[in-house]
């Protein structure tokens, strides 16, 4: 299984950016479902329904794959860091989840933006940036190799 894994590094992840996206995912989160559990069709496959569907299942798909990097980050985080280096070592597969996901993530904001069933904001401008770049190289390093691109500072 080593042989199939590829290598993913983000340079200069913004922590700060990082911490806040994780509190935007955080209450999107719950409140997709609180949504989900008062849905009258429990099999409908709405936005909410479907993202909670993909995140379980890339949890469940990647979390091995992630933990190391994401203890890191989290010390990052509680040092009050202003950016980290990261290496994952994921399988070629992660392309299409991440691409996958990052389409519903853009699906929930306009979702968000209906405000019809929602108290939770779409992203803000900083957030989907950093989701873009975070998701992008995951894609892009795995596909095609090469350097990592740092963040935008």
């Amino acid at each position: 299984m080593a042989d199939d894994l590829r290598r993913v590094v983000l340079v200069g992840l913004p922590v700060d950016i990082h911490a806040k996206a994780g509190e935007h995912s955080d209450e999107l989160m719950r409140e997709f479902t609180y949504l989900r559990a008062q849905a009258d069709d429990p099999d409908a496959a709405d936005v909410p329904a479907r993202l909670l569907a993909l995140v379980d299942d890339l949890q469940g798909r990647y979390g091995a794959f992630t933990a190391g990097s994401q203890l890191e980050l989290d010390q990052a985080v509680a040092d009050g860091r202003p950016t980290i280096d990261l290496e994952y070592n994921v399988p070629a597969d992660v392309v299409e989840a991440c691409r996958h996901l990052e389409e519903l993530l853009d699906q929930a904001d306009e979702y968000c933006m209906a405000g019809d069933h929602l108290l939770t904001m779409a992203s803000p401008p900083d957030l989907v940036a950093y989701r873009r770049w975070f998701l992008g190289e995951f894609v892009r390093q795995v596909r095609d190799g090469g350097a990592p691109n740092p963040w935008p500072a």
